[in-house]
């Protein structure tokens, strides 16, 4: 079960032509709802199932009428009213209270509804925005590139006389952890957990092992000029640092200084006292930096084990990832 939207395309791309595909998405809401208009979900023959469009409440009828679409070749659309005594939803006690609009569209070789040009764009890093047409036949759909993606929310645009659900697409968040020693461990488990991209990256010989960060997408050791130049094309999104060493610490703050705006956030692990000496040691003014910084890292929730300790650390950099007056990295593009 993937849900961001990259890894539900390479499920669907991996496949190739042996299954056959529905895709099921939220085009509109009224009133409360788990998820929101945009939210996408991937459905195979096979019973695969890749992303949610609810709480897990309503994906088992929602796969039953994707069987039908896949029979039919014509594409459906659901509502979901949790205010309706005689609805699925108000029976399954849902409990939103909102209704749901579903379209389920099949995909076809000869009509991916543009999920081939979406997913070659989010394996690129590409923001934009996948254009949907709310159609009762086959439907379509496109991706346009735009990256000053400045809103989360999708909406409903009527283009030449068509109904069209028009969705902010972003890839999902690329981490970079610097140090590998052992409290970075439940860190990338949260961080693969979130199906966020993660690299680790380590000078030392002893720490950062691959057989300890299997979950890390990449593994490096080179803290010089070449991280600025991984950091812009690779688009990392924000940083941790955690080597437990000022020196190594001081030097990473410096060259993601120099990464400019490709990074918007960054996290340092420590009490504020050692934050200030970093800074110190790094010879750079807290508010000379292209970045937002949390030194300390991570928000108060108490608790001093390391997977306490990663929670924290994760739940701060989300917190500033997504929080709309703190977002970034959504907003601001990595040229």
């Amino acid at each position: 079960m993937s849900n961001h939207l990259s890894r539900m395309l390479a499920a669907w791309q991996g496949s190739g032509d042996r299954a056959c595909w529905v895709l099921g998405t939220v085009f509109r809401t009224e009133g409360s709802a788990y998820r929101k208009a945009g939210a996408m979900m991937m459905i195979s023959d096979s019973g695969q199932l890749h992303g949610i469009l609810s709480g897990g409440c309503l994906e088992a009828d929602i796969a039953r009428n994707a069987r039908k679409v896949m029979h039919t070749g014509e594409a459906i659309q659901l509502v979901y009213d949790g205010n309706d005594e005689d609805d699925l939803s108000f029976r399954l006690g849902v409990g939103c209270g909102g209704a749901v609009h579903v379209m389920l569209q099949p995909v076809t070789l000869e009509n991916d509804l543009g999920l081939g040009a979406l997913y070659r764009a989010l394996a690129t890093r590409q923001r934009g925005y996948f254009y949907q047409q709310i159609s009762s036949g086959g439907g379509a759909g496109f991706f346009r590139e735009d990256g000053g993606v400045s809103t989360q929310s999708a909406r409903l645009e009527t283009i030449a006389g068509e109904n069209w659900l028009v969705t902010p697409v972003r890839p999902e968040p690329h981490i970079l952890i610097v140090g590998g020693g052992m409290d970075a461990q439940p860190l990338v488990r949260l961080a693969s957990a979130m199906e966020w991209r993660i690299t680790l990256m380590d000078p030392r010989p002893a720490n950062a092992r691959p057989e300890n960060f299997t979950m890390a997408d990449t593994i490096m050791s080179c803290l010089d000029d070449r991280l600025i130049e991984y950091v812009k094309n690779t688009r990392v999104d924000a940083a941790i640092l955690m080597t437990h060493n000022m020196e190594l610490d001081a030097k990473a703050l410096c060259l993601l200084a120099q990464a400019g705006p490709a990074v918007s956030h960054v996290s340092v692990l420590g009490p504020r006292h050692r934050f200030d000496a970093v800074l110190k040691r790094a010879q750079i003014r807290e508010n000379a930096l292209p970045f937002a910084i949390d030194g300390p890292a991570g928000v108060p929730i108490g608790g001093d084990m390391p997977e306490s300790i990663a929670l924290s650390m994760m739940a701060g950099v989300h917190r500033a990832l997504y929080t709309p007056d703190v977002i970034g990295f959504m907003s601001e593009a990595a040229e």
